[in-house]
């Protein structure tokens, strides 16, 4: 299933409420919606089908929600319902838990049983804005007696298993209309397993998980561990081992699957985060060397190499030609020769001899 997204704005102003809830009924379940602002309702959701995963994201008006008793006995589809705020402010109770949530919170609540809900969006929290993750409740290896304790419990998704899962969703909700249809799937079951972590970890459950989840909830903070530290010198395959408190042998069988080894990936990511920084012209004014630095690529000409080595030309001329640096600017007509780039040094004197026309010595270059 491909990503579909709708909103409200090419309806008629007296039948968008309706559509509204209609559309999360049919996609979600059954759910009576209230809202004060009806009348004139603005809505979008959008929806990703993950094999039996699904992804819903929502960004709506202030609303209450309601599933009654008489509504689960109509129709169950027999999923949690995780959410990851992304703006305004939650409310959410079931099996007489009550969880207040903000943006970059996470709750669950089933939906074989009846909840309620209020969302508020408005000056000071925002709009109101979701990531909905339907999971069948018989593919959770977590048992449901230890899911009941978490039912509309709030769970932070800034910090540890949370953190690990809000960055995987968000970058799953952000690219869900590029997806290939086979990528659809494999997602799906890898939003399973670091969900179930999540779950287990509250639960106290971690022994309940599989192998397999308990390898993918690892490598999955193992590669937030690289990403905040990808800055540092000593990261490498003995640090990452130690903080996990596994071997270093296991590290490596764990990257076995992925076609690359973990120095690869710690290399490939410190030269992804320099060839993005080089392209940003908010940072024009820091010296190659130094974003090489900032990321741990170490002294200057092993930088150079290893990102000609991977993108084809030095860091340098990659910064020139994108920003249009050193003779040459972006104009509303496309790119025209002024005379020295925004940011560089060089004058219209003579060329030091250090320099040339092709590898200029202002600091930006460098």
């Amino acid at each position: 299933m491909t990503f579909m997204e709708f909103d409200t704005v090419g309806l008629p102003r007296e039948q968008r409420f309706d559509w509204w809830c209609e559309v999360v009924g049919a996609g979600v379940a059954p759910t009576r919606i209230t809202s004060d602002e009806a009348s004139d309702f603005t809505g979008s959701i959008g929806s990703l089908g993950m094999g039996r995963i699904q992804l819903t994201t929502m960004a709506f008006p202030t609303v209450q929600s309601e599933r009654t008793a008489q509504l689960v006995r109509r129709g169950d589809p027999e999923t949690y319902e995780l959410t990851l705020v992304l703006g305004g402010s939650m409310e959410v109770s079931q099996r007489r838990n009550e969880a207040r949530l903000s943006a970059g919170d996470f709750a669950v609540w089933t939906s074989s049983r009846p909840y309620r809900g209020r969302a508020v969006s408005g000056p000071g929290v925002g709009s109101a804005r979701a990531i909905i993750l339907h999971l069948p409740r018989e593919m959770l290896p977590v048992p449901e007696a230890r899911m009941d304790r978490l039912l509309a419990c709030a769970v932070s998704g800034r910090t540890g298993m949370g953190r690990v899962l809000a960055d995987h969703l968000t970058s799953v909700a952000r690219e869900a209309s590029a997806l290939a249809p086979l990528d659809s799937p494999r997602l799906g079951l890898a939003s399973l397993d670091l969900a179930a972590g999540l779950f287990a970890a509250q639960a106290d459950a971690l022994d309940r998980l599989p192998p397999e989840t308990r390898h993918q909830v690892l490598l999955a903070r193992i590669d937030l561990f690289v990403q905040d530290h990808l800055g540092d010198l000593q990261l490498g395959p003995g640090a990452i081992a130690a903080h996990h408190h596994i071997s270093v042998r296991l590290l490596h069988r764990l990257f076995r699957d992925r076609g690359e080894t973990v120095s690869t990936m710690i290399r490939r990511r410190r030269l992804e985060r320099c060839h993005a920084d080089l392209a940003d012209p908010r940072l024009l004014a820091v010296p190659v060397h130094a974003i090489g630095a900032r990321w741990g690529m170490g002294a200057p000409d092993r930088f150079s190499r290893a990102f000609r080595a991977a993108y084809g030309l030095p860091p340098g001329e990659h910064r020139r030609r994108t920003l249009g640096m050193c003779g040459r600017t972006t104009t509303a007509s496309g790119p025209a020769d002024i005379g020295p780039g925004v940011g560089c040094q060089l004058t219209s004197g003579p060329v030091p001899r250090s320099a040339s026309r092709d590898k200029p010595s202002c600091a930006p270059c460098q």
